[in-house]
Formats: C-alpha cells, sequence, structure tokens
C-alpha cells in the first residue's frame, strides 16, 4: 500500500459508541466507591478504618441509589444498546443496594471483614453489586457473561473470608470459597456454551436481535438453538440455586461469613432471575413453546426438593439454604408465563423476599456473636424471653417465609400464583401452595424453639457445649460471658427494620405493587 493511500486512514477518526454517562451513572458511582474504600482501607489506624471504610461503602451505595432515583422513568438502550435502562432494571439497582447496604451493616464488625483490612473486602462487595447491575440491564449476551463474572469472581472470595474465633480461617469458610470457585466456574462455562450456540443459530449477539431471528425461519425449532437454551437454562440455574443444579447451595451458604452468605441467599437471587427474565422473556421468546414447559418442571422438582431438603435441619443456614432453593422454584413461576403480570409478581416477591431473609440473616449474625451455639437452632432458643427485639424479627420473617396471611411473603406467593394461573399453569401454583405447606414443617420448629423451649446455658469450661435449663442470675461478671461479643445495634437495626418491612408490606402492599406496575411493559410484554 503506497504512502498515499495511507493519509486517509492517517487521518480518519474512530467513532466509538455514544456513552450516556446518566445512564451509566449507578453503576460509576459503585465501580467509584469500590476503588475509593480500597484506597481508604490503605490509611491511616486500624480503628479508622473499622468505622470509616463501611460508612463509605453505605455512602457509596447511598449515591448510586440517588443517581438510579434520577433516572426514573426513563426507556432508553446505551452503550449501543448493550445496556437497557428501564423500570425492570432501576428496580432491581434498588433492590440489590438494599441488599448490600444491609450487608454492610451485618458486617460492620465482623472478623471476616477484619481478616481482609476492611478495604478489600468492602471493595469486593461493591464490585459484585456492580456485576448484578450489569446483568440487571444486559441487553447483549456479550454483557450478560461479563456481569456473571464480575458477580461472581468477588464472591468467590468473600466466601472464603470466614475467621475462626481465634483469628484463624475457618476450614470450612476456606472449603465453601473453593466449592463455590469450582461449582461457579462450571456455570459459567455452561452458560457460555450455551450462548456461544445460540450466537451460532442465530448470528446475533443483541437480545432484540436473537428474538427477531427466532421468529422467523424455523429457527425457534433448530436443534442448536434449543441445545444452546437448555445449557443457558442450566447455567443460570446453578446460579439461581435451581435443583437439581443447588448441591453446592447448603455447603457454601453453611461455611460462608454468615454476612456473605445473607448477601449471596438474596443478591445473587436478584441478579440470576432478573437476567433470567431478560434472556428469555425478551430474547429468546420466540421459542417459549419449547423452554416454558420445561422450566415449569424445573421450577416444580425445585420447589419439593427445596422444601424437603430443609426438613430436620439443625443448622439454620442450611435450612435457610434449602429454604433458598424452594423460593428460587417459586419465582421460576413468573419467569415462565412470559407475561407483564409474571415478571411483575417475580420482581415484586424478590422485593419482599430480601426483607424477609435479611431479618432471619441479622437474628443468626447476632446470635453468633452473642452466644457460642453458632447457628444451630439451639442458639435461638429462648429468644422470645431473652431478646424480644432479635425475636419478633425472625418470627416474622420465618412466617413470611412460609406464605402466612398478613405477611408480604403471602402476599408475593398469591401474586404468583395468580400469574402462573393465568398463564395456563395452574399446576404449578398448585405446586407453590404444597410447597408452602411443607415449608410449615421447618419454619415452625423454629419458631417454638424461639418462644417455647428455655434458652441453653452455656456450662463453664465444657469447650462449648450447652445445658438446657433457665438462665442463671448473674451476680457478677465470668471470663466466659466477658469472651462472647457485646450486641451490635447495626444488626439489630437490621432485624428490626427488615421484620417490620416483610409485616407493613402483607397489611399494606400498595406502595410495592406502584414500584412493579411498568416492569412487565417494559419488556415489551401484554
Amino acid at each position: 500500500m503506497s504512502a498515499r493511500n495511507l493519509i486517509p486512514l492517517a487521518t480518519a477518526t474512530l467513532k466509538g459508541p455514544h456513552v450516556d454517562f446518566a445512564g451509566l451513572s449507578p453503576l460509576i458511582a459503585l465501580l467509584g466507591g469500590a476503588a475509593v474504600v480500597l484506597l481508604v482501607g490503605l490509611l491511616g489506624r486500624k480503628a479508622a478504618r473499622e468505622q470509616v471504610v463501611p460508612a463509605l461503602s453505605l455512602l457509596a451505595l447511598a449515591a448510586s441509589l440517588g443517581l438510579t432515583i434520577w433516572q426514573w422513568g426513563e426507556q432508553k438502550s446505551i452503550l449501543a444498546g448493550a445496556l437497557r435502562i428501564d423500570d425492570l432494571a432501576l428496580v432491581l439497582n434498588m433492590i440489590l443496594i438494599a441488599g448490600g447496604a444491609a450487608t454492610v451493616l451485618l458486617a460492620w464488625r465482623s472478623r471476616a471483614a477484619e481478616s481482609t483490612a476492611h478495604g478489600e473486602w468492602h471493595a469486593l462487595l461493591l464490585t459484585s453489586i456492580a456485576g448484578m447491575f450489569l446483568l440487571a440491564s444486559a441487553q447483549n449476551t456479550v454483557l450478560v457473561f461479563l456481569g456473571l463474572e464480575l458477580l461472581s469472581i468477588p464472591l468467590y472470595v468473600l466466601c472464603a473470608t470466614g475467621m475462626a474465633k481465634r483469628g484463624q480461617h475457618q476450614e470450612r469458610s476456606l472449603e465453601s470459597g473453593l466449592k463455590y470457585l469450582i461449582i461457579g466456574s462450571v456455570g459459567s462455562a455452561t452458560l457460555l456454551y450455551g450462548l456461544a450456540l445460540i450466537y451460532g443459530a442465530t448470528g446475533a449477539t443483541d437480545f432484540t436481535a436473537i428474538a427477531t431471528s427466532l421468529s422467523s425461519g424455523g429457527l425457534a425449532t433448530n436443534p442448536l438453538t434449543l441445545t444452546g437454551i437448555a445449557l443457558c437454562v442450566a447455567g443460570l440455574c446453578f446460579k439461581a440455586s435451581v435443583a437439581p443444579f443447588h448441591q453446592w447451595t447448603p455447603d457454601v451458604y453453611e461455611g460462608a461469613p454468615t454476612p456473605i452468605t445473607a448477601f449471596m441467599a438474596v443478591a445473587t437471587k436478584v441478579a440470576a432471575l432478573g437476567v433470567f427474565l431478560r434472556l428469555f422473556d425478551v430474547a429468546l421468546i420466540g421459542a417459549h413453546a419449547s423452554w416454558g414447559p420445561a422450566v415449569a418442571v424445573l421450577a416444580t422438582i425445585t420447589i419439593l426438593v427445596g422444601n424437603v431438603g430443609a426438613l430436620g435441619q439443625s443448622s439454620l443456614k442450611r435450612m435457610l439454604a434449602y429454604s433458598s432453593v424452594a423460593q428460587a422454584g417459586y419465582m421460576l413461576a413468573g419467569v415462565v408465563v412470559a407475561t407483564a403480570l409474571g415478571v411483575q409478581a417475580t420482581v415484586f416477591y424478590l422485593t419482599v423476599y430480601v426483607a424477609m431473609n435479611m431479618a432471619s440473616f441479622a437474628v443468626i449474625v447476632e446470635r453468633e456473636r452473642e452466644t457460642e451455639l453458632g447457628d444451630s437452632i439451639e442458639a435461638v432458643a429462648g429468644l422470645g424471653r431473652e431478646r424480644p427485639s432479635l425475636a419478633w424479627p425472625m418470627t416474622i420473617s420465618l412466617l413470611g417465609l412460609a406464605g402466612i396471611p398478613a405477611t408480604a411473603g403471602f402476599i408475593g406467593k398469591f401474586y404468583l400464583i395468580d400469574a402462573a394461573v393465568a398463564g395456563g399453569y395452574t399446576w404449578l401454583g398448585v405446586a407453590i401452595v404444597v410447597g408452602s405447606m411443607i415449608s410449615l414443617g421447618y419454619y415452625l420448629p423454629v419458631i417454638a424453639a424461639i418462644w417455647m423451649r428455655p434458652a441453653p446455658v452455656q456450662a463453664p469450661g465444657a469447650g462449648g457445649s450447652s445445658i438446657q435449663g433457665p438462665l442463671p442470675v448473674m451476680a457478677g461478671g465470668s471470663p466466659e460471658a466477658d469472651a462472647l461479643e457485646r450486641p451490635q445495634p447495626e444488626v439489630v437495626f437490621v432485624a428490626v427494620l427488615a421484620g417490620a418491612a416483610t409485616l407493613f408490606f402483607g397489611v399494606i402492599p400498595e406502595p410495592l405493587f406502584d414500584l412493579v406496575r411498568h416492569v412487565g411493559s417494559a419488556l415489551g410484554l401484554l
């Protein structure tokens, strides 16, 4: 090529996609906050870092929330259509921010955050939430995979940050991090392979273009397309803890630090169900006749496996892990029907699910710090007499998860059943009812322990064993009592606030109905 021909190339201006910084501002606030807390974590004294870093994390989340509200009502695609800012994305962002703020408060004085010098721990948390933001807004399969990895990689590390009482890493925490890394990698690879097959069948990565391709030319029933859809279902089911891809959930939830378990139980569900809604109810809507019944069967299996698996569990974290499996099955009902009502029901349930779970996990965090009984059911025995401020939130949250009337969980399940029946999946609505009945078999024993059983008393010198009986009158201090950590007001605040929200929205659900009213139309569904 001659020099004369090179001159136009040298002087040409490369044009990139238009960047809408207003639409990206909630994500920028999170990533900027992650960078700031990481740097601040390296400065100053340890005592100052322990207070300043969590406060800065909350400030970053508050800034992201304010910018999300600033974008309220926008309906636009940004970054050359790769991301979508609409009611669905904004509502999911708000739910994620609420879950992230609750996690920061639960972990404010935890050994897990202290073991990573606070800065790194909170930076990883904010980065994971940023990945969830990407998933909630993704309109392109490339962004789906990038968001999934940005979500997952920080969580692999955070799961392994648990510390024992003596300041050493817990073996179970390291094991949970390794298990989540292996299973998460398998899930990511499965999803990526499925997305690649869909690209091979349709020649597109954009959701709208994929939907257009599937609506013509018989591609909706093409074996390559169906194989890709099946692999995408499997990959996302790993993240959402849908049976039979849920085997990692109880072990990882039990071994991870409890604040991270709480975060995973709620935030990863929000992100996974959000991308489920966008990918399947937008890009793959043309193949709904193929994947709809299959996902409905998965949802039914998940409801039964999760509820039956939770029966007889003595660990509260393992019980709530199996409960989260069942809850994922409930929420899949809204995805299966592929209607605006189904999307609204799913997002409504995700909102109240965050409140119900955070109340329960906050109580577990507090009892782990107050007693030597860990997350066993014995740790909450007698809580009604000893700590009513914790007993009531725990009771309300468990009743909500069981779907008892006058709680937000009842309204959410009723919403999902309505969507399933209206969408022609009456038998799936029946499965939700049956699953809720089974769940009483493991929620009610915990409530009975809280209000009807005597509080366990630590036997001095017994190496952490406990005896059942009335609490002794303490005339003075003791080394055993002094060794236990004092109650943390921020943890109690999370428990009380989340429990109150569960009760309030069960009696007055209209504000949440208004919040999710337009999320279905944002996807173009009827």
